[in-house]
């Protein structure tokens, strides 16, 4: 049974109470591949904006380039499980990125 606060007053959930509680756990666990693939396309999109100015007609965009950003854009239907969503948004101990999927190329 969760606990939870009313009027500042802690205290057990009633039945009803704690299947609302439950439900939006469900809810929230539910939509966690979801969120993972919301937060994969928006590094993505960052990293294509990045590169974006390569793509001007006065700009030749180099060929590993190319490939990257095809690469970048193809992360959503190449990988379809959480798993792969996990590996792909895991941090170093800095906090950056870990996959070499997300590391801009220099050749």
């Amino acid at each position: 049974m969760s606990k939870i606060a009313v009027n500042g007053v802690i205290r057990d959930a009633t039945a009803e109470e704690q299947a609302q509680i439950d439900a939006r756990e469900k809810e929230w666990a539910d939509s966690s591949k979801d969120r993972k693939l919301t937060a994969i396309k928006r590094e993505r999109l960052d990293r294509l904006k990045a590169t974006d100015w390569m793509s001007c007609s006065d700009v030749t965009m180099p060929d590993y380039i190319k490939t990257w950003r095809q690469t970048l854009r193809d992360l959503p239907q190449n990988n379809t499980t959480e798993s792969q969503y996990d590996t792909l948004l895991e941090r170093n101990a800095d906090g950056s990125l870990k996959n070499s999927v997300w590391t801009q190329p220099t050749e």
